[in-house]
């Protein structure tokens, strides 16, 4: 995430932002022939597998503009990919997994694509009798078609790649590029789906909790000749089970003999379950929720009601998110440049239009962001930057700035707003104030801003983007209204001496923020991030009061003074462990036990029958703070926990997790908190983000 410490760098010395599309590209793949319309490339996760272990190596395709590959099932017209391995002794190769894919209607044939770059893993079992330091050539021989809307072209290549038996360790770049490819693939369903063919039609009933997400419910089959791939798709709801109506292939049906069928079943972008349907009951009844669209349509934009009540929704999450403690300190900020402008009408509303507008660019900023780099395979959610430890520390040292100013040690015209500073430099301030408080407020959007940053993962980037704007205006909103209506600024107290001692009172949150930063830092770098951080604050401070008793006795101050500080920042920065505390391996709240989340243990507890409460929560958000001091660690909710034997598992999602992340996006979550309980036997119910101890004790 180096490129995210860059942008934020940028933020911090008072640049333009605009370094934000090189985050869209995505995982470079090394091209494998100039004249090929789908080139391939040969990606491996670890060149010094561990003998008897397995390695995951991916064949990584990026069609040319106009082109597409296919799925393992073509459709009506296309055929998957045929490998043909050269593998030395000791070597076998399992399965190819192809990841989700798209329709795509060409000439009245439905076709089952990859239109985006696209990769298909394999994973190589390397045999335990192998010694380390055996050499092993990987060959292989790949065939595929590449199709535009006018021809298709049988394309292949001959990829290799040299291994060395070693310890099997695999670097964080190559983990998180692999990551991002499995992001992609269906996940296994634990559960049977059922089909009922009557007539002309096929019915398949997938379970499918009735609570959870869904977008455009699409049923790809693997089982060839079974539905007719051009007939539209009814999707509808019962409980829950998710039930696809089609049309049956009249051909294929009457020779198939009722065994199992195989597919997959899309539910959101790049989201789908890999499903076996037995021959059964299918439940009747229920709400339809996708009335058989044609599937060659685009996905549906969303209606200009939609649109307001979800704008209306982001604004009223950023109006009460400056309730949030995150942004009470900003508040403080705000409070003092109104109380300096006594009743200049013209001033507050400049200072206020300024301060909206950063906040309302920030947020944009930070959305688009996530939004591009969602796009190129990273696993990152909402108040990501809290998540990185030198972007923290950023934070951490503006703080320090902005507390030290507050207490008269130097004089920043880009925050004071006072009489003695021009016009210009007021509005700066409030512009770079607004920034600011869009960055710390951000982890407090959980309790009033969940389904709409879930949406925003998944809706057209246009309508993502007037989400993030609407949090923002929001944010903004009780400021502009205090500089527009001249009522509520006549409320305000006027300007007079005690502003002096109120400055120095609002650096005590101020303070408190940088306090809070530095545990942030710790948790997330551990005691060598404590030591740098700390270290780091002293020394800043350090400078900036030295910078202070220049300023007393001449208004110069040197340019390269200013540079240091930038350049202490950046340093103290890249100083930070590259490698991140193992927060998993950590003991948390005291009156539970929590196991660490792991798609894997909480598909083993559910294998068992056992009853699991899940929290996604992490250091930087208040609101998991809260819950987690109010309701989770209670006397009361382990009492009732132990009694029904219920299993707790935490997903702490402080510093950036892969695992995590998909598992938040499978909720229609893009960050924390999350509460999920599992009832023995029954599927997730997703609990309130306001959690109390009652609500958790009678948990059934």
């Amino acid at each position: 995430m180096n490129r995210l410490f860059l942008i934020f760098f940028i933020l911090f010395a008072m640049l333009p932002l605009g370094a934000q599309a090189r985050a869209q590209q995505l995982v470079q793949a090394r091209l494998a022939g100039p004249t090929l319309n789908v080139p391939a490339a040969l990606d491996i996760e670890s060149r010094n597998p561990a003998a008897g272990e397995n390695v995951s190596v991916a064949i990584v395709m990026r069609p040319k503009s106009k082109w597409h590959g296919y799925w393992e099932n073509g459709g009506d017209a296309g055929v998957g990919m045929q490998l043909q391995w050269d593998l030395p002794k000791g070597v076998s190769a399992g399965k190819l997994r192809y990841p989700v894919p798209g329709t795509l209607i060409i000439s009245g044939f439905m076709n089952y694509v990859y239109e985006r770059p696209y990769a298909l893993i394999v994973d190589l079992k390397i045999d335990k009798a192998l010694a380390k330091g055996t050499k092993l050539p990987i060959k292989l021989r790949a065939d595929w078609l590449a199709c535009d809307d006018r021809i298709c072209v049988p394309e292949g290549d001959d990829l290799s790649v040299d291994l060395a038996i070693g310890d099997g360790k695999i670097i964080g770049k190559d983990r998180a590029r692999f990551d991002a490819y499995r992001a992609a693939l269906p996940v296994p369903l634990d559960q049977k789906a059922h089909y009922e063919i009557t007539g002309k039609t096929i019915e398949i009933a997938v379970p499918f909790p009735e609570n959870a997400d869904l977008e455009n419910p699409y049923f790809f089959a693997n089982t060839a000749n079974i539905i007719e791939y051009m007939k539209p798709q009814m999707a509808r709801r019962n409980g829950d089970m998710l039930i696809i109506k089609t049309g049956a292939d009249p051909f294929g049906v009457n020779n198939f003999g009722g065994g199992p069928i195989n597919g997959v079943l899309k539910f959101g972008e790049d989201q789908g379950l890999q499903i076996i349907a037995e021959q059964g009951e299918v439940p009747t009844g229920g709400k339809i929720i996708s009335a058989g669209k044609d599937a060659s349509e685009p996905s549906a934009t969303p209606g200009a009601l939609q649109i307001l009540l979800t704008l209306g929704g982001a604004i009223l999450g950023g109006l009460l998110l400056n309730l949030m403690p995150c942004v009470f300190p900003i508040l403080g900020l705000k409070a003092l440049s109104l109380a300096k402008m006594g009743g200049d009408e013209r001033a507050a509303k400049r200072d206020a239009i300024a301060y909206s507008i950063g906040v309302i660019l920030c947020v944009l900023a930070l959305g688009g962001i996530m939004l591009a780099l969602r796009a190129a395979g990273e696993e990152i959610g909402w108040a990501f930057q809290l998540q990185e430890p030198r972007i923290v520390m950023l934070l951490l040292l503006l703080m320090v700035a902005v507390t030290l100013n507050l207490l008269g040690g130097f004089q920043l015209r880009a925050i004071t707003t006072g009489s003695s500073l021009t016009q210009k430099g007021g509005t700066i301030g409030s512009f770079w104030t607004g920034m600011l408080a869009a960055i710390v407020a951000t982890p407090c959007t959980g309790p009033f801003m969940a389904a709409a940053m879930g949406a925003a993962l998944v809706v057209p980037t246009y309508f993502a983007l007037m989400i993030f704007a609407g949090l923002g205006f929001g944010l903004a909103l009780p400021y502009l209204a205090i500089a527009f209506v001249p009522k509520l600024r006549a409320l305000m107290p006027k300007s007079g001496p005690w502003l002096n001692g109120f400055r120095r009172y609002m650096a005590i949150p101020m303070a408190l923020t940088a306090i809070a930063l530095l545990w942030l830092l710790w948790r997330l770098s551990g005691q060598m991030g404590l030591v740098i951080g700390g270290g780091a604050a002293v020394t800043f401070g350090i400078l900036l009061i030295f910078i202070g008793n220049m300023q007393k006795r001449s208004s110069f101050v040197p340019p390269f003074m200013a540079a240091s500080l930038l350049f202490l920042a950046f340093i103290a920065a890249m100083a930070l462990p590259r490698e991140a505390v193992d927060r998993k391996s950590e003991a948390h709240i005291g009156l539970l036990s929590p196991k660490p989340y792991s798609d894997a243990l909480l598909a083993k507890y559910r294998s068992k029958g056992d009853a699991v409460f899940v929290y996604f929560t992490a250091d930087w958000c208040v609101t998991c703070k809260i819950n987690e001091s109010a309701a989770i660690n209670q006397k009361a909710t382990a009492a009732a926990f132990e009694r029904s034997k219920v299993k707790i598992l935490i997903g702490d999602y402080t510093k950036r997790d892969p695992e995590l992340g998909r598992a938040l996006a499978r909720y229609g979550r893009s960050g924390v908190p999350l509460y999920l309980y599992f009832p023995a036997g029954g599927e997730a119910q997703i609990l309130p983000q306001i959690l109390t101890a009652d609500m958790l004790v009678n948990l059934r």
